[in-house]
């Protein structure tokens, strides 16, 4: 079987991270974490062996009490059956194999353990891929990968029935920040750590008249009235458990005991064979 191209150059990834932590820039894990914090309020269940797998360390560290972090690396550090909460925090969007993660994640939990993931989505930085796209074609004739492909929601939500996740909800939440200029914007995803670290990108440095380009045409569609030039974040949250045998699960079809109609108080017509 032929292994698909890489995602990721992972090399180039953790130069990202590590440059990143020098100055970083939080606010985005900050809000999920804040965000994780309120879902998991809202589970009746106390967890006495969580782990979080993170690119963040540093900023994911006291987002669950007594967690254990764990590196996003490609295999990752979790022994079977070892925990009833995992978080997977702001990062597999970098995965190449995210049905792998989540498979990791799965056998990582005890029967009956949550698995909650958060990472960003298709709609993300939507407006800045707009913008170097059309500059890059303008002047070169060509694209290159700049931006990294975020999964849609759809998609990202099956992954978890691929996974064998029991119980499975994907949603989504859009931030939309404001910038005064795409320097700005840049200098933001630099210290999140989210520069471009595509294994297919150009490795030659792009001339500095693309991105004047680039922010003319940013300003130009999606600029805000005072100016501001918007970026949008979209964060998918995926939910599961791991499969147990206290869980609900659904009826065999043709089993129900009472009709529909009758639960309803509902007058039921038969429909008619006859073919128009």
């Amino acid at each position: 079987m032929t292994r698909p191209p890489e995602l990721a150059d992972r090399a180039a990834l953790l130069r990202n991270r590590t440059r990143a932590r020098r100055a970083p820039v939080t606010f985005l894990h900050e809000l999920a974490i804040a965000e994780l914090k309120e879902r998991l309020a809202e589970v009746n269940r106390s967890f006495t062996a969580p782990a979080v797998v993170t690119g963040a360390a540093e900023t994911w560290a006291g987002a669950v009490p007594g967690a254990r972090i764990v590196a996003d690396a490609d295999t990752l550090d979790l022994e079977e059956g070892a925990h009833d909460l995992i978080i997977h925090g702001l990062c597999m969007h970098w995965a190449g194999d995210p049905v792998g993660q989540l498979v990791q994640c799965r056998r990582a939990l005890r029967p009956d353990g949550l698995f909650i993931g958060v990472m960003f989505g298709g709609r993300t930085l939507a407006e800045l891929r707009v913008a170097l796209a059309e500059a890059e074609s303008r002047l070169s004739g060509g694209l290159s990968p700049r931006v990294l492909p975020f999964g849609e929601l759809r998609d990202l939500g099956a992954l978890l029935q691929r996974a064998g996740f029991a119980l499975p909800v994907a949603d989504s939440d859009t931030r939309t920040v404001t910038y005064p200029d795409l320097r700005a914007l840049m200098h933001d995803l630099r210290g999140m750590g989210e520069a471009n670290a595509l294994a297919a990108r150009e490795r030659r440095p792009a001339p500095r008249r693309m991105f004047d380009l680039a922010e003319s045409l940013y300003q130009r569609h999606f600029a805000r009235p005072d100016g501001r030039l918007p970026a949008r974040f979209e964060m998918v949250w995926l939910t599961g458990w791991a499969p147990a045998d206290s869980q609900p699960r659904p009826l065999r079809p043709g089993s129900a005991s009472a009709r529909l109609a009758d639960a309803l108080g509902a007058r039921e017509t038969p429909l008619s064979d006859r073919e128009d």
